[in-house]
């Protein structure tokens, strides 16, 4: 499986990430705290986030890799309406 990684700056780190993983979490296997949550969708596809004061960190791994971080940013882009938030995916080895 291919990985990515975006690191997003934002003050509200951590109430996007557990917006995410409650959203995520009625249809997958879901865990999380207030500053890392694991998001496992099924198939080999797994969303690991880490909030602190400053920045979101969103890890992906998927087969379709543009998809899934696709998918991941408009999620969070939705619950994010207030700012603006940049998301430059990095390939992780």
């Amino acid at each position: 499986m291919a990985k990515s990684k975006a690191v997003v700056e934002t003050e509200h780190a951590s109430r996007y990430l557990q917006q995410l993983c409650k959203h995520w979490s009625h249809k997958f296997a879901v865990e999380f705290s207030p500053t890392e949550g694991r998001i496992d969708l099924g198939e080999g596809r797994v969303v690991d986030l880490r909030a602190d004061d400053a920045s979101l960190t969103v890890e992906v791994e998927a087969a379709e890799l543009p998809r899934m971080e696709q998918v991941v940013v408009d999620h969070i882009v939705r619950f994010a309406f207030r700012e603006d938030l940049v998301f430059d995916w990095k390939p992780v080895q």
